[in-house]
């Protein structure tokens, strides 16, 4: 079966967002009114086969902690979805 999988990675809350500070300033200087704060952060859409969403989960959870995410500055969540 494949899956496809949508997976978000973003820097923690608690710790300063250079780029997000960046895009929002640059949002402020073309007059985008009410623009508080911006975080920055990465999106993978990945295919999978596998027999089951159980299977995908442990995949992904391995593939977030080992690669896609550095868990000192970043959190992660997916969604799975079967095709």
């Amino acid at each position: 079966m494949t899956f496809r999988v949508e997976v978000d990675v973003m820097p923690l809350k608690e710790l300063l967002d250079p780029q997000g500070k960046a895009v929002a300033a640059g949002l402020q200087k073309l007059n985008y009114a009410g623009i508080q704060d911006v975080r920055v952060g990465k999106h993978f859409t990945i295919k999978i086969e596998a027999a089951t969403e159980q299977e995908v989960t442990a995949q992904i959870e391995a593939a977030c902690k080992q690669m896609l995410a550095n868990q000192i500055m970043e959190g992660y969540s997916f969604k799975v979805i079967a095709e």
